[in-house]
């Protein structure tokens, strides 16, 4: 960020130098913007400015000499930190989009609907950018040191020892449903840092392409989307007031010049908006092999070498999908990107056990909580109160 003018510098890559000084233009308010429209450009500008701006926002064709593999250069053999930011005029195909994800630090954006997400993506990187960083700036990064080492022996040790389960395991997935023995998605951990998530396949292999048609199972939908009824919707009035047989005192005209309750009103559009969290209680997509080894949480443990290799930690909060991930991209709920990706976490240990689904509100109370105060010692805490939970009989 640039602390003269508080605009947040970025490199802006594109064959067409009108889209750069347009796309300047657009965000002159927020972004001090490089526009770069060849490699020889772009390579110059890494060179002398090397951390000089905060992300590369990348528009042009990925197939194009400014695409796919000068990315790659600037990652592999110019070892450039900054996260590019795809900006894509249309949805990519899951391959395509694949492909793009493989570069490291890479996240994808739509050219029509995203901008917004863009920004806000920006300014928390931005944040988290600051030189020199202030411990106790809520978006400080922090990562004791001895909490990663304590990541490595745990996490290493489990891996030898547990590698003959994993052979029985292999087989025994095999043996049900062809297809691979690992799965990984893409998953946003500390930082809004996208990496590969493993985990030991417990779906069918057409998992994905059921997913659209089951999203009502949903047990994060908001408590209205329940409530709202087709009587309540087509006479304008709030179950409330036609529990009671009343006209609402408070009403609105709505697009088609109908009067429509206030409250009914703000209920429908809540209901509306799509969840942040997606989960889907007794899914019909996990097979029987599978069911056992997320009910016992087996099917986690290929995440130790996430933890590994520094994406993940034993305890943080949970890595979320892209999906999910830019619908918490906001001053509120950005918090939770401040403290590591976790196996486990706070929410996890929280009310399991107890009957009850977690809300989506509460869920993401409890990330930022641990993003604010977690420590070896609450580590420590959320570990032991995790391997009783491990055994009750709850299909989460």
């Amino acid at each position: 960020m640039n602390s003269a003018n508080n605009k947040i510098a970025v490199l802006y890559i594109g064959a067409d130098a009108y889209d750069g000084q347009r796309f300047a233009q657009e965000f002159a308010r927020e972004l001090e913007v490089k526009v770069a429209t060849t490699p020889t450009q772009v390579l110059t500008l890494c060179s002398q400015t090397p951390a000089g701006f905060a992300a590369v926002v990348n528009a042009a064709d990925p197939a194009s000499v400014l695409g796919l593999s000068l990315m790659r250069v600037l990652k592999h053999e110019r070892h450039i930190e900054q996260p590019i930011f795809w900006l894509l005029k249309k949805a990519p195909s899951p391959s395509l989009r694949a492909v793009l994800l493989e570069t490291r630090g890479s996240e994808l954006f739509s050219r029509a609907t995203d901008h917004g997400h863009l920004l806000t993506r920006l300014y928390f990187l931005a944040r988290t950018r600051q030189e020199p960083i202030d411990s106790t700036s809520p978006y400080a990064l922090r990562m004791p040191v001895g909490k990663r080492i304590v990541d490595i022996l745990c996490a290493g040790t489990a891996l030898v020892l547990l590698s003959p389960l994993f052979l029985v395991l292999a087989v025994l997935i095999k043996l049900e449903s062809r297809g691979p023995i690992f799965y990984y998605s893409y998953r946003v951990g500390a930082g809004y840092r996208v990496f590969k998530f493993w985990k030991l396949r417990s779906m069918r292999t057409n998992a994905d392409k059921m997913l659209a048609s089951m999203k009502n199972l949903n047990q994060y939908q908001p408590a209205e989307a329940a409530v709202l009824n087709e009587t309540s919707v087509s006479s304008g009035v709030c179950p409330v007031c036609a529990a009671n047989g009343t006209t609402c005192q408070t009403q609105l005209v709505d697009q088609r010049g109908q009067l429509i309750c206030e409250e009914l009103y703000r209920s429908q559009q809540k209901a509306a908006e799509a969840p942040a969290f997606l989960k889907i209680v007794n899914d019909p997509r996990v097979t029987r092999v599978g069911r056992f080894l997320r009910n016992t949480s087996i099917d986690e443990l290929p995440q130790l070498y996430n933890v590994l290799r520094g994406d993940m930690s034993l305890v943080g909060n949970r890595p979320l999908p892209l999906y999910e991930a830019e619908k918490l991209l906001t001053d509120k709920h950005s918090q939770r990107f401040i403290a590591p990706a976790g196996l486990t976490g706070l929410w996890q240990v929280s009310r399991r056990g107890k009957g009850g689904n977690m809300s989506e509100e509460e869920r993401k109370a409890l990330d930022n909580e641990y993003a604010r105060n977690y420590s070896i010692r609450t580590d420590l805490k959320i570990i032991l109160k995790t391997i009783p939970a491990l055994f009750q009989k709850e299909n989460v």
